[in-house]
């Protein structure tokens, strides 16, 4: 039995916590500190706090990683490792203080993706296979010696929510096989390459812009990738239009970029692209919920020859007026 200290914040490192947890001694859970959140702005606890205080183990919140009052504390633990899932960058004043050292599990098989949206980013780009990788932190992100690794398939169409629950879950596995591995053996680990893999840099709102000329796969890829957060849209004269789900019709069909092909109230909105033709399966209209693209259909002014890219030129896709066209008051 290892003494761990546990350093996250993000759901994706709970289903790890909850293992060691069950198997080690963990000693406390570094996360981050409450954050104000909502219209309200009530201060709201990272998912990992939340997950640690249900498990009864003691919470330090920490603002400046290198305060050394943070660093003193972490020292008194005496700690044999620490483990890492989806946090921030340690400085070297803590990543040196376990005799063991400190492990970090990451959502990608490295080099490849390294950086904060590996899981985004291998779907994007339309892999069929992504891992996690365990290896000991050390100065240059994520590139320290590597401990274990697990290939990871991707369905076609799967989104970055769903293959980061599987993974999370996966990860939980590997975390105890790295954790036995290095009580069995030591601190062996195989030395990265420095050089090759793609990067896995943040995403941001305006990564989800959809770009109707790219081919049909290609803009299902980024669909999928961008969901749930940051989440991808269409530029629409009334506001963004957020498109939630994707499939793909057909992929070498030809057609006006953005141009809506179909627009049926069984089978919702069909848009031509590039090359290939998209079904809108699911979307989110501003200022209303998410609902199917049928539905939209039945609600919207939404017919066959349509932009909906909301580009110079195109239609606006509005709901129709109440019964009589007059105003409706509140």
């Amino acid at each position: 039995m290892k003494r761990i200290v546990f350093m996250g914040a993000a759901g994706f490192g709970i289903p790890t916590l909850r293992a060691l947890h069950e198997r080690h001694d963990v000693a406390g859970v570094v996360t981050r500190c409450d954050k104000a959140k909502g219209r309200g702005k009530k201060l709201q606890p990272s998912p990992v706090k939340s997950a640690a205080i249900e498990l009864g183990l003691e919470v330090i919140e920490a603002e400046n990683l290198k305060d050394p009052e943070f660093i003193g504390y972490l020292r008194q633990l005496d700690a044999d490792l620490f483990f890492v899932v989806a946090f921030r960058i340690l400085p070297k004043e803590v990543f040196t203080i376990p005799p063991d050292g400190v492990i970090n599990l990451h959502a990608s098989l490295l080099p490849d993706y390294r950086g904060a949206a590996p899981i985004n980013w291998a779907i994007i780009n339309g892999d069929v296979e992504t891992g996690l990788t365990t290896f000991f932190i050390e100065e240059t992100i994520d590139a320290g010696d590597i401990i274990l690794n697990e290939p990871v398939a991707i369905g076609p169409d799967e989104t970055a929510g769903e293959l980061a629950g599987r993974m999370s879950e996966l990860g939980a596995v590997l975390a105890l096989r790295t954790v036995a591995l290095i009580e069995r053996d030591g601190n062996a680990g195989l030395k990265q390459p420095m050089r090759g893999g793609r990067p896995a840099p943040k995403l941001f709102k305006a990564d989800g812009r959809i770009d109707w000329s790219q081919d049909a796969r290609s803009v299902h890829n980024r669909v999928r990738g961008m969901n749930p957060a940051p989440g991808a849209f269409t530029e629409w004269t009334d506001g963004p239009l957020k498109i939630h789900r994707t499939g793909i019709i057909e992929e070498d069909s030809h057609g006006e970029p953005g141009m809506i092909v179909e627009a049926s109230q069984k089978t919702g909105i069909a848009v031509s692209c590039g090359r290939g033709t998209l079904r809108i399966i699911e979307l989110h209209p501003p200022g209303k919920n998410p609902m199917d693209s049928a539905c939209f259909v039945r609600g919207y002014r939404v017919e066959s020859g349509m932009r909906i890219s909301g580009e110079a030129g195109g239609y606006s896709i509005k709901p129709p007026k109440p019964p009589g066209g007059g105003l409706t008051g509140g």
